[in-house]
């Protein structure tokens, strides 16, 4: 059985290819549009080249540039509405999942364990201060040696006298909080957005050898 760290892990491991995949379908998508667009502006040009004289010709080159830019500009901007709501769509269906895995009292105490096991191995010093939200808190208070039990030996843990404004997780810090580590839900979701929004700029903005066009 997995254990709850590696369930979080792999969920927003799964998450980050999810969101790819869903890129890489409207990468696809607009690039079929921009063939399309460019057909269409290089037929009405070749109609034009026909009947009209070679300045006529030169004007309609100029214009036929403007149309062409235009179309790709009004395509970014709608590539750019996807993103954002691609982004919104995944964090959406993170925060359904913390909800769910809070309503798992076993499961969610792990997870906790598991992020204060983790953080108290990155923070060298010997007294850490756990912060978590005020329901968290009083759960804690009441079974705090039981859930320090199994934790990294050589260091006191203190659970903080006033909870933080947070959905679930906790932030371990040093007593005089210099050194901390957000563990929080909001701060993993803050690490994690920045990743998702990093594979849908990959996805779908050009590469350098596009010529700086979708």
């Amino acid at each position: 059985m997995k254990r709850p760290m590696d369930q979080v892990e792999a969920l927003e491991k799964a998450i980050l290819e999810h969101a790819e995949e869903m890129a890489s379908e409207t990468r696809k998508a607009a690039e079929v549009g921009r063939r399309d667009i460019l057909r269409e502006s290089s037929e009405r040009l070749h109609l034009r080249e026909e009947k009209e004289t070679l300045l006529a010709k030169s004007l309609a080159d100029r214009a036929y540039l403007r149309k062409v830019q235009a179309d790709e500009l009004k395509l970014q901007t709608v590539l750019d509405h996807m993103r954002w709501n691609l982004v919104q769509s995944v964090i959406e269906r993170l925060t359904e999942r913390m909800h769910e895995l809070r309503q798992d009292p076993s499961n969610y105490l792990g997870l906790l364990r598991a992020l204060l096991k983790q953080a108290a191995g990155q923070i060298d010093a010997e007294r850490l201060l756990i912060f978590c939200n005020e329901e968290d808190r009083h759960q804690l208070e009441s079974a705090w040696e039981d859930f320090t039990r199994g934790l990294p030996g050589d260091k006191t843990y203190l659970l903080a006298e006033i909870g933080i404004d947070t959905r679930g997780g906790l932030r371990v810090s040093t007593e005089d909080q210099r050194i901390q580590i957000d563990h929080t839900f909001e701060g993993r979701l803050e690490r994690l957005q920045r990743k998702i929004h990093q594979v849908l700029v990959e996805r779908l903005l050009p590469s350098p050898g596009n010529g700086g066009r979708v």
